[in-house]
Order: structure tokens, then sequence, then C-alpha cells
């Protein structure tokens, strides 16, 4: 299997905190362990890109955050998508769909 990539397109890593964060509240960890087995260990998160990222998010309105304990017993600060954010993820959603078909529609072609 290839090495993961870390490499995103921009914006990526926001959709997929968003779809991970569809399914109910996590800390950042755990986050990131979601997106990198749903992505079959094709997308590595570094934190120094994911906290970030989960700062902008709730400076935006998109997501929300708490302290809280963690299933290994330890603080960490939980995070759950909010109305706003569930609106942005679904128009995200539709544009990286088409885009995606796009892209593939283009390699099948040329392949």
């Amino acid at each position: 299997m290839p090495a993961p990539t870390t490499a995103l397109l921009p914006g990526t890593l926001d959709l997929l905190v968003l779809s991970v964060l569809m399914a109910g509240p996590l800390h950042g960890y755990a986050i990131a362990r979601a997106i990198e087995g749903a992505g079959g260990g094709a997308i590595a998160v570094e934190e120094g890109s994911l906290y970030p990222a989960l700062s902008r998010l709730r400076r935006q309105g998109q997501l929300a955050g708490e302290w809280g304990i963690s299933a290994s017993g330890r603080r960490a600060r939980v995070y759950w998508i909010t109305g706003p954010g569930r609106r942005h993820w679904a128009q995200q959603h539709k544009l990286w769909l088409r885009f995606a078909a796009g892209v593939d529609g283009v390699v099948s072609a040329f392949a």
C-alpha cells in the first residue's frame, strides 16, 4: 500500500473534519484517527494541520467545543458540528462530489 499523504487539496481537511463530526462529537485525536481509518490509511492528518483547522472552524461558527474527558481519561476538547457547519458541509460536499466526478472523467477518458 502506498504511504499516506498529507498533501490535501485546500479546503479538503475542513470537509473531512466536518464529515467526521456529522456522526457525533469527538476530540481532536479521535477526529484524526477517524479520518485516517475511513480513508483506508491513504490520508494522514498531522496535528500541525488539524488543530489550526479546528480553531478556524470554531472561529467561523461551524464547530463548537468544550473541555471534557476522553475515553482514555485524559482532559481533551470535544468538538461538534453546529447548524451553520452542517449547512456548510452540505454545500462543500456537493462541490466535492462534482469536482471528484470531473477528475474521474478526465482520468478515465485518457487512461
